[in-house]
């Protein structure tokens, strides 16, 4: 029988399509790396979400590992090159939180335009801060997508369609002429992007070509009434360089899902400034992501199992 360690919250869903084909399932929400550790050792299949993150440590403690599945997009808690050493097959779920973090996206764009947040804890302290709190409406904006994949592009589509925004985009590939045609997109460079765009939205994973690409030079390319949007990954954008960015008044505001240091430390700078939205990384926090992420990683873990053996003319399939 196939052991499955879950390490991070999934969908009840998915739970009972494992179970039903047979697997051993044991849950262990966000073990530390010492349980984890000792948790993986006789697992053929280790769940996880964002958290915990599972370290060469982990990776090599488990021995009888065949599969480190992501119930959602990003892989930057795996070491990638240790499971590529011991031959362990990572799979994710890519598609099933798209829709959840660009509806986030458009929402931090219109809350920092329209200090929604802003206008929310002064109320709270009460006071009314009518004038205070007058902003800039979406539509007809121009947006600078940095990084146009899944979410990039679902981002363009609700831009385009629910606000006319004019779509500038960068990409280390270029997108299909019908999609830059469907949407009004234009290709360009990343720093004509950040120069023309009313909103910069980032959506690209961390890399070491990637880590800080939004920098204090970068950041001094934009325009003074521009706001910065960041639901990708924290080390995409030099935290230091956005603080002094904000502080100053090189930009207007920015709105942030993802974070250097997660969870972000009590009293950091960024909790000071009253020109920033903060949100705790809840891109693909919503009950329908959780739902399609679990279930698409249920599928391919049980595809992995009952596939056809090698070599097997039969068409037997391996045994749970």
């Amino acid at each position: 029988m196939v052991k499955i360690l879950v390490a991070a919250r999934i969908h009840r869903k998915a739970i009972e399509m494992l179970e039903k084909r047979g697997f051993s399932l044991v849950y262990r929400e966000e073990p530390d790396e010492e349980e984890l550790v000792n948790l993986v050792r006789d697992a053929e299949v280790l769940i996880v979400r964002s958290k915990p993150l599972v370290t060469r440590k982990v990776i090599y403690a488990g021995k009888k590992l065949k599969i480190i599945a992501r119930a959602g997009v990003g892989l930057d808690n795996i070491d990638l090159d240790a499971a590529r050493e011991r031959g362990i097959e990572v799979i994710n779920a890519p598609e099933a939180v798209t829709n959840s973090v660009a509806e986030l996206t458009i929402g931090l764009m219109l809350s920092a335009l329209r200090k929604i947040a802003y206008a929310d804890r002064m109320m709270r302290r009460g006071i009314w801060p009518k004038k205070e709190s007058i902003g800039y409406e979406l539509r007809g904006k121009t947006l600078g997508i940095i990084g146009m994949g899944r979410i990039g592009r679902a981002v363009a589509r609700m831009a385009r369609y629910g606000f006319g925004m004019k779509i500038l985009y960068y990409d280390v590939i270029r997108c299909p002429k019908e999609f830059e045609e469907e949407v009004g997109a234009v290709y360009t460079d990343l720093d004509s992007l950040l120069r023309g765009a009313d909103v910069v939205s980032i959506h690209v994973p961390l890399t070491p070509k990637t880590k800080h690409l939004i920098n204090e030079s970068r950041l001094k390319l934009m325009k003074k009434n521009a706001i910065l949007v960041n639901t990708s990954r924290g080390g995409v954008v030099d935290t230091n360089a956005l603080i002094k960015a904000l502080r100053e008044g090189w930009i207007a505001g920015a709105a942030i899902d993802v974070y250097e240091e997660e969870p972000l430390p009590p009293n950091h700078p960024l909790t000071k400034l009253e020109n920033v939205v903060l949100t705790p990384h809840i891109g693909a926090s919503t009950y329908e992501a959780l739902e399609r992420a679990s279930i698409d990683i249920a599928e391919k873990v049980i595809n992995f199992f009952e596939k056809t053996v090698p070599g097997d003319t039969t068409g037997s399939k391996q045994r749970l």
